[in-house]
């Protein structure tokens, strides 16, 4: 990379000044939040909202079904859909993990596609509803004016929506470019399998059938169970369980719910059976600790 070009180290010494406690903290651009974390975290059980998760220092380590995925310094995550996943982070107080994190907005995306009649995606690609990219320069570049705005108030303001496009735009120019595309196009088995995943989280608390997800689909159900399961890592009602569990963990944190209150919110028709799935998932039985990550439904 010559002289002209940002170098990753140019994008931790950018973040630093932003980021004081550990988490994700909002900016001052919609949608944008910064990211630091000054220790290892174990494997745990957690969802991301849909968007770019740009990492600038450190590394975490995402494990969805029989795949790893790995994001450290100089990658970021292209996340269609908010996933259940598990994710381990590596990072210490000397140099703490550092990243961006950016919501993807469906009519931004939708301005940046073109016309349907114009595009048509690579059907012989597999694309996942997550998955790692190395960053190319003109990305880092573009990240990197994303992050100068934040330290104008009014260059955030005036131009931070512009440095967002900017950023999104070289994600759909990236090898995972068309997955973010059939967000917007609806092609493929890929898209059909999206939009099932999208019922799901919005039947969280009603009795799903998956022979009317394949219907839906128009595939068969041995046909939908193996693509369903090659794209989000589990079969469609282990994701449905998973989802449901961290969206009962969301609430407890909220306080505002008692256990009972939230077994049913999230579709369970036993409160004993939510208990037991609960402590199996994650570790503990049902209480309000806090998160140990951002967890986002």
């Amino acid at each position: 990379m010559d002289g002209s070009k940002v170098s990753n180290k140019n994008l931790v010494d950018l973040i630093k000044p932003l980021v004081s406690e550990d988490g994700f903290c909002d900016t001052l651009i919609a949608n944008v939040r910064l990211m630091k974390c000054a220790k290892s975290l174990p494997r745990m059980p957690l969802i991301y909202r849909p968007g770019l998760t740009i990492i600038v220092q450190g590394q975490k380590i995402g494990y969805l079904g029989d795949r790893e995925i790995h994001y450290n310094s100089g990658h970021y995550l292209v996340q269609t859909l908010p996933l259940p996943f598990e994710c381990e982070t590596f990072a210490s107080q000397q140099e703490p993990l550092l990243g961006v994190s950016i919501d993807i907005d469906p009519v931004l995306l939708s301005e940046l596609v073109s016309a349907p009649s114009e595009e048509k995606l690579n059907q012989s690609i597999s694309y996942f509803p997550m998955s790692s990219v190395p960053m190319s320069d003109e990305m880092v570049e573009s990240v990197s004016r994303l992050i100068k705005a934040l330290h104008d108030p009014y260059t955030a303001k005036i131009m931070g929506q512009s440095r967002v496009r900017e950023v999104i735009f070289e994600a759909l120019q990236s090898p995972q470019g068309d997955a973010l595309r059939a967000l917007v196009l609806n092609q493929g088995r890929f898209s059909l399998i999206v939009n099932s995943l999208k019922q799901l989280h919005l039947q969280l608390d009603q009795e799903v059938r998956v022979e009317q997800l394949a219907e839906d689909a128009n595939m068969s159900v041995s046909s939908f169970h193996h693509h369903f399961k090659n794209i989000a890592g589990s079969s469609p009602l282990q994701y449905l369980k998973r989802l449901r569990l961290l969206k009962a963990q969301m609430l407890l944190n909220q306080g505002h719910l008692n256990v009972s209150q939230i077994s049913l919110e999230v579709g369970y028709k036993s409160v004993h059976q939510f208990s037991r799935d609960y402590k199996r998932y994650f570790g503990a039985p049902p209480t309000k600790d806090k998160l140990r990550e951002d967890t986002v439904i």
